[in-house]
């Protein structure tokens, strides 16, 4: 059997190619557990299928109405977008759709941690962040901080590293602070306060 005869291929970029781009946009959008290839074929041509029964309407008419024929160049942008574009609309809404709180209530989020879920949103804080020794660290998570996602393991990188004064508070940065980087290994609570700069403004 050749594989890499035409209507074989047509067949699987068919029925592969549209569920594969939902599976890597989703997994974009809400990281999660590595899956196995064997299990994202499966899960690449259930969603191709799903894709293809909610434009079954359109197709339907494209195909009625003859647009291989009469529409050549609007018959293969469509089949484009069925492909390409819609796949990545799909994923988009239903992660979307799984973070509105009516579909919280019977499905479960669609970040499986709260780090993930605190961290994707961009925000700036000021963290402490205390260790299994009862070590504390303080910084500040702006824009040139970073936080690994799932399925990474968690580390964090505070941009500066303040000095903790005797109340627990942020007395002042370190001296060239460069910042800091932890991993989930040695940390057993990660505290987070509104960011306000040093000027008063959040």
């Amino acid at each position: 059997m050749n594989i890499w005869e035409i209507d074989k291929l047509i067949i699987f970029i068919a029925f592969a190619i549209p569920g594969f781009i939902s599976i890597k946009v989703y997994d974009l959008l809400s990281p999660g557990e590595w899956r196995k290839s064997s299990k994202q074929v499966i899960d690449a041509v259930t969603f191709s299928c799903i894709n293809y029964a909610l434009l079954s309407w359109a197709i339907y008419l494209v195909e009625i109405n003859n647009w291989h024929t009469a529409h050549q160049y609007l018959y293969a942008m469509f089949y484009l977008l069925v492909l390409f574009f819609f796949p990545v609309v799909w994923a988009y809404c239903w992660h979307r759709l799984r973070s509105t709180q009516l579909f919280q209530k019977n499905i479960p989020h669609p970040t499986g941690k709260p780090w993930d879920y605190v961290f994707s949103r961009r925000k700036w804080y000021w963290i402490i962040v205390t260790l299994k020794d009862g070590t504390k660290f303080a910084g500040k998570y702006g824009s040139e901080s970073f936080t690994s996602s799932a399925p990474e393991e968690e580390q964090i990188y505070l941009e500066e590293t303040w000095v903790v004064n005797e109340h627990g508070g942020f007395e002042r940065p370190r001296e060239q602070t460069a910042g800091i980087i932890i991993i989930s290994s040695e940390i057993a609570a990660v505290e987070l306060f509104e960011y306000i700069s040093e000027g008063g403004q959040t």
